[in-house]
């Protein structure tokens, strides 16, 4: 027995422990989401009361990543974790004794969602820049497939339990199981050890230098720059249509149905991240990216392209199914062409740019369907004898035609990325720098 496997077999310990307590922690923060949003929108009735919690929970992913990316390099990232974790759960424990005690104001949550927010932005760049550290490289796309599979596991329970325990126990029902949550994520954390990474000095002093020092890192190496984009491309059209599933349902069935469909699809999520957890992905990790992306657009002009239950649903969890194995593909290679020592800095760069994106697609996807697309496949309207023809007129086509159009785009965005000599050679041009053998 060589003094190497004593460690692999602690940091994959490790792994699977932090991993359980993120799945935990994560059901019960996408729970407590989900529940204070009903709450929000019951008491109000406020559409644009409701987008501000989504609002308060996006802005510190963006305003504040080149921050946690520097504490993710330069402190322990274990306790990095800890303390956000922490933050998050005294969020909780907050509302929670506000609503006891009767003073629970719609501000309050406002307030409580910013905090989350900031807590999982300083904890996905310490957890990512971990797995390398934890996990062999040739089991580097199992852990992201696992990793990946809480998120699936979350959007399939943490509605029904949301709703379950609002209607049996009110809002403080919902922030107890949050709570107890977070102590689930705080104590596995506490009770593991992470191997020590290698720290770089890159000579940065502040924080602008370490958000400077990534940029140029990125610039420097053309393959991760350009993949930088191509994945920011496809956000942008995948936000664009997600905010947008819900009209398309809408306009021709009930909000059951549309209900049914996104459990449907959150059931897609699940299977796709089992199936990387036991099988990883394929050797070719960028033919695997490239080829999901264009896959992923023909999915969407499918899903636009006619008024059925079927194909929408079908469409759906096509979609939320291909996503992990894309996505964890991805993970690999970033978690093994960038040095464990920057890894912090330059995860949060790329999360900023990655992230950017969604509110300027979510801000366009509304005045585009109610302004110019709907009314061109009005019946009526000037597509109608053309594009019409195809994929039908009235009420719910134009966000049709948009998928459409986002599918095609994405087809070219994967068309352009394997164009790219770096893009396409990156496993070859760049070497491992991270990760245990």
């Amino acid at each position: 027995m060589t003094d190497s496997e004593p460690l692999r077999r602690t940091s994959m310990r490790s792994f699977f422990v932090v991993w359980a307590g993120q799945l935990v922690s994560i059901t019960g923060t996408t729970m407590s989401a989900f529940g204070l949003q009903l709450f929000v929108y019951s008491e109000t009735g406020s559409v644009t009361r409701l987008t501000f919690v989504a609002l308060a929970a996006t802005i510190p992913a963006v305003v504040l990543a080149p921050v946690a990316g520097s504490v993710a390099d330069r402190l322990n990232r274990r306790l990095v974790m800890l303390a956000s974790d922490t933050l998050g759960g005294i969020a909780t424990m907050g509302l929670f004794w506000l609503h006891v005690t009767g003073n629970l104001q719609i501000w309050h949550i406002y307030v409580a969602a910013l905090a989350g927010s900031v807590a999982n932005t300083f904890q996905e760049p310490a957890w990512q820049a971990s797995i390398p550290v934890l996990v062999p490289k040739a089991q580097l796309a199992r852990a992201n497939g696992l990793v990946q599979l809480n998120q699936g596991v979350s959007i399939v329970l943490a509605p029904a339990m949301a709703g379950a325990l609002l209607a049996t126990f009110g809002l403080g029902g919902v922030l107890i199981a949050d709570t107890v949550s977070f102590l689930a994520g705080v104590g596995t954390l506490a009770a593991v050890r992470f191997p020590p990474f290698r720290a770089r000095d890159t000579g940065a002093r502040s924080v602008r230098d370490d958000a400077s020092f990534a940029w140029r890192y990125l610039r420097e190496r053309p393959g991760l720059f350009g993949l930088l984009w191509i994945y920011s491309g496809v956000n942008f059209m995948l936000s664009m249509t997600n905010v947008l599933i819900i009209p398309l349902i809408l306009s021709f069935s009930t909000e059951a149905t549309a209900g049914t469909i996104l459990s449907l699809a959150g059931f897609g999520a699940v299977v796709g991240s089992v199936a990387v957890g036991a099988l990883g992905v394929p050797k070719r990790l960028l033919p695997t990216i490239m080829g999901g992306i264009f896959l992923t657009g023909i999915i969407l002009v499918l899903g636009g392209s006619r008024a059925s239950l079927a194909i929408i649903g079908t469409a759906t969890v096509l979609l939320l199914l291909l996503n992990p194995i894309v996505n964890s593909a991805s993970q690999v290679i970033w978690q093994t062409k960038v040095e464990e020592g920057v890894q912090g800095r330059v995860f949060s760069l790329r999360r900023m740019i990655g992230q950017a994106v969604s509110p300027m697609a979510i801000l366009l996807a509304g005045p585009l369907a109610d302004h110019a697309f709907e009314p061109l496949l009005a019946p009526d309207g000037g597509l109608a004898g053309s594009v019409g023809a195809l994929i039908g007129v009235g009420p719910g086509r134009g966000i049709g035609l948009l998928y459409v159009v986002a599918g095609l785009g994405t087809m070219v965005l994967a068309v352009v990325g394997w164009s790219r000599r770096h893009i396409r050679n990156i496993e070859t041009e760049l070497p491992d720098l991270a990760g245990r053998d």
